[in-house]
């Protein structure tokens, strides 16, 4: 393999809600970036109003966002609370996992992203593509999730309060960065 080429490397990042997987992936995203790495996918993040969580956005790295779940969005499917609008979602991700680059961030691979059969697909076909891959994975079993796990090739870390300030960096380092 050639020593500028990053290595094909499959990591998911598991952790429960709250340790931090959202801030690693964005981390890790400008690290790759910095290190002049052409880096694809998307964050999610948090929709409030006020103190109140009413939703989820889908930020595409590199440009675009859109609505991926609401409170006020009547589904199906539904989770939780939330209704998601999975046209949107897949009109943002698939695209952005479709687009190619050195390394792809998916931010995450949890119950509403994981409602769409599409996007399901588009996962396990990058597995099999010549990039690297981050995803992001909640803690709760999962048929879909439980599989990728399983996948020799794939490396599982744990993200807690107390290593993701340093997660970051460390896989940057992975991927040719210093």
């Amino acid at each position: 393999m050639d020593s500028l080429e990053p290595s094909r490397t499959r990591v998911l990042l598991e952790g429960r809600p709250g340790a931090g997987k959202t801030t690693v992936a964005r981390r890790l995203a400008g690290v790759l970036v910095d290190a002049n790495l052409s880096v694809g996918g998307f964050t999610t993040r948090e929709i409030r109003e006020g103190t109140r969580r009413v939703g989820f956005a889908i930020e595409v790295l590199g440009g675009g966002e859109g609505v991926l779940a609401h409170v006020k969005l009547p589904g199906p499917p539904r989770v939780g609370k939330y209704g998601v609008d999975l046209a949107a979602f897949e009109e943002l991700a698939i695209p952005a996992l479709s687009a190619g680059g050195d390394v792809m961030i998916v931010d995450e691979l949890g119950r509403m992203e994981l409602a769409s059969e599409r996007f399901r697909q588009v996962v396990w076909e990058l597995l099999e593509a010549p990039i690297s891959l981050v995803a992001t994975i909640q803690a709760r079993p999962d048929t879909f999730t439980d599989a990728l796990k399983r996948r020799p090739e794939v490396e599982l870390l744990r993200v807690t309060q107390e290593n993701r300030e340093r997660l970051p960096r460390e896989l940057g380092k992975r991927f040719g960065q210093g």
